[in-house]
């Protein structure tokens, strides 16, 4: 049994110990009541009751502009009118009726949780970064328009303008990192990076850009260092306010500091702030977006309590595609897969998304919603079990009044997949295993096959291999005759010279959009239907339309770094 005196010089000692510690990482130990790691000292924010402290808020967001020489400082009346003029802005901005008058819904309003960042940003595009340490100046203004300069001394890199003339990062894959000496005291250090790895992974799957927490790199090679303070903290020039009011700032193209006076709290914990919440809005930052005062936004000023599920919406999607463009890449695989479902009144009805999958990863695309489903991609083990780990393919659903069978190929050999039990199958009904080869199953046809869709309207599946396609009667279980055919001749391009020209990526017919795609790297190409013919009769059949391409037609089908799949 331990006695008393001891456990205090057990105390004593660690306590010793994380003082002479590195002040890079997590301390290795603690009190056991953990009083060496929380802020008794943590304060309230000054809450905004009087027209002074009101004019204080709008000068520092941006509302008011600084005077400068030529401005109205010195003039009584000017002064009263751009107070009015702000007031009437933030009550514009913020969803109020626009009175000009500080009333209580107005005074409420400035009192929410907000982001540090001004809402009307002086000139976001003349931004720029300090040449070395934090701006020296004390007006709001050169703060606006310098982005905070590293903890370490030496200069980060510049970054140029986006192709729409915003400041946006000039390469896709951005390093970040949770600096040592800026955990949260109230969060599990893993679980403050669980969350941050969430937060970029939200951005990366509706956007080119792919994240990844980098620990081990000098700290000016990483673009974005995020960290927690009180009051000054971490060599910032913008101190905080304390608990209920500003609860994190954050740069462009720079860093995240967190109000480590406020309660953040991790996702479904349902009280407090949300930090991944938080986080999602100060990255957009750092990435170049503004305050979007739209209701649904994520970059709204203002702290929302909401659902834990929130998303980054339409709006903020488009937002941050315009600074880096839509997402790109070549498929291995596209269909629809379908199913069906029992209502609540005992009916039978049709559903069906389209899926699009690339190597070892996959993504559910809704059409009634034209977007993917949150929070894809995902290993294709997690969603197909038993299928090859690397990707498959083609996939093929012959769905008739007698059959309904799913197939999946990859390389010479193909799999039956059995939809009820959601794996393939182990043995066909004559007791021959899977995966089985091509040739046997589908007599006449010679695997590999580039991809493979079956077409309904004819029962009949059609394979593609390099220039040739081959249509195999399903029903007969044999090739159809005068098969295989040039793809050329199959589907000959409606536009001169406007064709794929074999060896696609991927075909499938699209029970949305009743036709059939064929796409090859970043671009498709949609076939002419039966009514696209008979209002212009001199369509060819199975003619295809000009191309197009692939972020033009389905939305960001975004990759995300490898280290974030598990996510």
């Amino acid at each position: 049994v331990t006695t008393q005196p001891v456990l205090s010089l057990l105390y004593t000692l660690c306590y010793l110990y994380t003082s002479v510690g590195s002040a890079g990482a997590e301390k290795l130990y603690h009190r056991r009541d953990r009083s060496d790691v929380q802020h008794f000292d943590s304060h309230q924010a000054q809450i905004i009751t009087d027209e002074h402290a009101a004019e204080l808020f709008l000068s520092r967001y941006g509302f008011i502009k600084n005077s400068g020489p030529d401005g109205d400082g010195d003039d009584p009346e000017g002064a009263s009118q751009a107070f009015i003029s702000a007031l009437e802005e933030f009550q514009r901005v913020s969803g109020l009726p626009v009175t000009g008058q500080f009333d209580e819904a107005t005074k409420e309003a400035m009192n929410k949780p907000r982001c540090g960042v001004p809402d009307k940003e002086m000139d976001w595009n003349a931004a720029t970064e300090p040449e070395s340490g934090p701006s020296g100046g004390s007006t709001s203004a050169r703060r606006r328009k310098r982005h905070l300069a590293g903890l370490m001394s030496k200069t980060r890199p510049r970054r140029g303008l986006s192709e729409h003339g915003y400041m946006a990062f000039s390469k896709k894959l951005l390093k970040w990192r949770l600096i040592g000496e800026g955990y949260s005291s109230q969060l599990a250090v893993e679980e403050q990076r669980y969350i941050f790895r969430l937060a970029f992974r939200m951005w990366s799957e509706v956007s080119p850009l792919e994240f990844v927490e980098d620990t081990r790199s000098p700290l000016e090679d990483v673009e974005i260092r995020l960290g927690f303070g009180t009051g000054k903290h971490l060599g910032c020039n913008q101190r905080f306010d304390g608990t209920g009011q500003e609860f994190a700032h954050a740069w462009f193209l720079g860093d995240i500091h967190f109000d480590d006076d406020e309660h953040f709290t991790a996702p479904n914990a349902g009280s407090g702030i949300s930090l991944l919440k938080v986080a999602v809005h100060e990255i957009g930052h750092v990435l170049g977006l503004p305050h979007i005062y739209r209701e649904g936004s994520i970059m709204q000023p203002s702290y929302l309590p909401q659902e834990s599920g929130f998303e980054v919406g339409w709006m903020d999607r488009k937002a941050i595609q315009r600074l880096y463009g839509g997402c790109k890449g070549r498929f291995s695989t596209v269909f629809d897969w379908i199913r069906k479902e029992r209502t609540p009144y005992g009916e039978v009805v049709i559903r069906f998304n389209t899926y699009f999958m690339r190597d070892s990863w996959y993504w559910l695309y809704e059409n009634r919603n034209n977007r993917t489903r949150y929070g894809d991609p995902v290993t294709l083990q997690a969603g197909w079990h038993g299928l090859p780990r690397e990707g498959v393919d083609a996939h093929v659903h012959v769905w008739s009044r007698t059959k309904d069978i799913v197939y999946f190929f990859k390389g010479t050999q193909f799999w039956r997949y059995d939809s009820e039990k959601d794996r393939v199958f182990g043995q066909d009904p004559e007791g021959h295993r899977y995966p089985r080869p091509i040739s046997e199953g589908f007599p006449g046809v010679i695997g590999p096959v580039d991809t493979a869709f079956y077409d309904r309207r004819d029962s009949h599946i059609y394979f593609f291999k390099n220039s040739l396609v081959f249509a195999f009667n399903a029903e007969a279980n044999r090739l159809a005759r005068g098969f295989p055919k040039n793809i050329r001749d199959l589907f000959p391009a409606v536009e001169r010279g406007d064709h794929p020209n074999g060896n696609i990526d991927a075909a499938y017919f699209s029970y949305t959009h009743s036709t059939v795609f064929l796409l090859k790297g970043t671009r498709f190409w949609r076939v002419v239907n039966s009514r696209q013919r008979r209002r212009r009769l001199s369509l060819p059949r199975n003619g295809l339309l000009p191309h197009k391409e692939v972020e033009e037609q389905w939305f960001d089908i975004c990759n995300v770094h490898p280290t974030a799949l598990k996510l």
